[in-house]
């Protein structure tokens, strides 16, 4: 485990608007299908459910860090990902992006995104860039709202479980590890079904995963792999490290 940063508090307020003119020109290609319209759906099927209250909207923050010169996908490219402790009450065990509900004092989903990163991480949000805010998209088992917030960590800074009871790891997950087919999987669950990947000997399925994998084909940076097999999700977990149990 990391040693925590020794930063205080957060910025409130600060570095809530949207800055797609600064992204590094190997998200360009990204970022354009994003303000276009272009996006892959994420989580196909996933719908509302009912009438949402404003207390259950939440936002995550997708953080990819790596180098600002490359033209194309750089080789030391990755995203932020969390451990979700497995005494937590929901979506114990899984791997997630930072995020959380949207509190009455965030000014906006990407104020949240970013509080709530520093809350679980430690994350200075003064060395990230906000680019883009996805569409909302819906927790399957709830229909609840989620506002995934895109951003390029510029400077990367350290960070670690801030809030132990909520998240026991932090890491760094590198695109080329993600877009690596033997890494790349189906999952099944009952009749549900979505890709996933498998990283430090965790499954990122789920949610997370269908985000992810959605961010990598509309980018352009997924590579051929297996989406014809389809592995037992409950069979799967039980021999990663995520410690989840299906209910």
């Amino acid at each position: 485990m990391q040693e925590f940063p020794n930063l205080s508090h957060d910025f409130p307020g600060q570095n809530i608007e949207l800055a797609p003119a600064k992204a590094p020109v190997w998200m360009h290609r990204l970022i354009d299908r994003i303000y276009a319209g272009q996006m892959v759906d994420p989580l196909s099927g996933n719908k509302p459910i009912g009438d949402t209250d404003a207390e259950k909207r939440a936002a995550v923050l997708m953080l990819f860090s790596g180098s600002e010169t490359s033209f194309s996908l750089p080789n030391d490219a990755s995203v932020l990902l969390t451990h979700r402790a497995p005494t937590m009450r929901s979506h114990a065990g899984q791997i997630a992006f930072p995020g959380g509900r949207i509190d009455p004092t965030d000014v906006n989903a990407v104020d949240c995104a970013f509080r709530e990163a520093w809350e679980e991480t430690g994350l200075d949000r003064r060395t990230a860039t906000p680019l883009a805010q996805l569409n909302e998209v819906h927790i399957r088992a709830t229909g609840y709202p989620v506002y995934p917030v895109l951003g390029h960590w510029h400077s990367p800074s350290p960070v670690a479980p801030a809030s132990p009871h909520e998240t026991d790891e932090v890491f760094e997950a590198a695109v080329y590890d993600l877009i690596d087919p033997k890494n790349r999987l189906m999952v099944g669950w009952r009749e549900w079904e979505g890709p996933a990947f498998r990283i430090n000997d965790y499954i990122i399925w789920g949610f997370t995963g269908g985000l992810l994998s959605a961010l990598l084909e509309t980018a352009g940076w997924s590579t051929e792999w297996d989406v014809d097999r389809v592995y037992d999700l409950e069979n799967t977990l039980a021999t990663s490290r995520n410690n989840e149990r299906m209910r």
